[in-house]
């Protein structure tokens, strides 16, 4: 096989077939693969697909040596442009699949439409770990025991679960527990009276971490049931919300001063004020029912500007060591946009089957293993890398009578990166005596 890597952009497996494989890539060996071929080839993967993900990480892990004592875990969703939900299971060579296309609470603004969940498993390299395609409406917090149960099967050895707040509920502390597993977890910090109550207002001096992050521990409660809570404190954060809300009291001060001087008894206007966004929560009904500014509202919104609070049941990790374990979570983030938004393309998704949509997304997956592992060997960014190798093309061309197929010339920089790479450099005849069946072939 040989082909440019600018080349490599997704398409649809019909795409691959009809435009990839014929004229964009040298790949002898696929003459003969057609569409029916993928098709088939997505079909063995949604069997396999737990036993190809594991050797493919651990192969990667022990290549690269990567740290997989910290694990961060997400999810995200993929619609489909369809008006009815799966409703039935469906069988394929013995494995029962659950109807995935379900409406749920959309991640992407789309709670009308089906969709799938898509969680993932990935090391603080950026690398995934393990991937799952739930239904979609499974909620977040109703995942966490079938994810550590599947990566506990893999031997993983110590493990740090690391999640959002979307994780968190008693159930899946007791769950992440177990087996003496250890977790970082957000809180939902404005549903929990422990939290606003007990964390927020624990008097004691901030430590510096970062510029952009402070951290205070505090334990809440005695013996076996006590909590480690660590607080943390973003400045330049807090500065905006504080400015953010300044600004929306001048204007809601302006507002109320205007119904003060209605005549009527209670105008629309109070009504929406009352259920506004930016202005309820400051607001509360006088005897008359009309709205009028909560200076109690305000001190309490103010306690939570530019701080969120995580738990941990790792008392050998430092207050500072868990804010970074948990910030460290925008590498999943970034995962996930790359999924959707800068070139693996997981969606839109014209599958309908449940074996295919889940290969479909496990074939995602494993090109952002790909690209990890070639970002780790070369030290820089695969949209660079990309860029530096597609200078690389194999031309076809015909003289006295012969289809010959050569490379272009390798530069420095391609050269370095395919032995970074551990990739031989082609060879500068490709093939001779070819008869020349396109012009050329990147």
């Amino acid at each position: 096989m040989f082909h440019s890597a600018a080349q490599a952009d997704p398409g649809s497996k019909r795409g691959c077939a009809e435009r990839w494989l014929a004229d964009t890539a040298w790949m002898p060996d696929a003459a003969d693969l057609t569409v029916d071929h993928l098709y088939r080839a997505l079909d063995f993967l949604a069997v396999w697909t737990d036993e190809i993900e594991q050797a493919v990480f651990l192969r990667t892990a022990d290549l690269f040596r990567l740290d997989v004592d910290l694990i961060f875990y997400d999810t995200t969703t993929a619609y489909f442009e369809i008006d009815q939900a799966d409703e039935v299971e469906q069988e394929w060579a013995g494995r029962l699949f659950a109807p995935l296309r379900r409406r749920g609470h959309s991640k992407e603004g789309r709670d009308h439409q089906p969709q799938v969940i898509i969680a993932m498993a990935v090391t603080r390299d950026g690398m995934p770990v393990r991937s799952w395609v739930l239904p979609g409406d499974t909620a977040d917090v109703s995942t966490v025991a079938k994810i550590k149960a599947d990566l506990h099967a893999w031997r993983l050895g110590r493990c740090l679960f690391v999640g959002d707040a979307g994780m968190y509920s008693a159930d899946n502390l007791a769950a992440l527990s177990k087996g003496l597993g250890r977790y970082i977890l957000a809180v939902p910090m404005r549903k929990l009276r422990a939290v606003e109550g007990d964390v927020l207002t624990r008097p004691g001096r901030y430590r510096k971490v970062a510029d952009n992050l402070q951290v205070k521990e505090v334990w809440v409660g005695e013996g076996e049931r006590r909590k480690r809570y660590v607080l943390c404190l973003n400045p330049e954060e807090a500065e905006r919300q504080r400015h953010h809300r300044e600004q929306a009291l001048a204007s809601l001060t302006a507002e109320l001063g205007i119904l003060a001087e209605s005549d009527t008894e209670h105008p629309k206007a109070a009504c929406a004020l009352l259920t506004s966004r930016r202005y309820g929560r400051y607001l509360t009904e006088d005897a008359a029912g009309r709205p009028q500014l909560d200076q109690s509202k305000v001190a309490a919104a103010a306690k939570f500007d530019g701080k969120f609070v995580v738990i941990t049941n790792d008392e050998t990790l430092s207050a500072e060591d868990v804010a970074l374990g948990y910030k460290g979570g925008w590498i999943i983030e970034s995962c996930f946009r790359r999924m959707k938004q800068t070139g693996l393309e997981v969606r839109p998704m014209f599958h309908w089957t449940p074996r295919r949509i889940e290969a479909h997304v496990k074939l995602c997956v494993l090109a952002l293993q790909m690209q990890r592992a070639a970002e780790i060997a070369c030290g820089m960014p695969w949209a660079q890398i990309a860029h530096a190798v597609s200078a690389l093309k194999a031309v076809r061309y015909q003289t006295e009578g012969r289809g010959i197929v050569q490379r272009t010339k390798v530069s420095p920089d391609v050269s370095e990166i395919l032995r970074k790479l551990g990739i031989s450099t082609p060879k500068r005849l490709l093939s001779l005596g070819e008869p020349a069946k396109t012009k050329a072939a990147a």
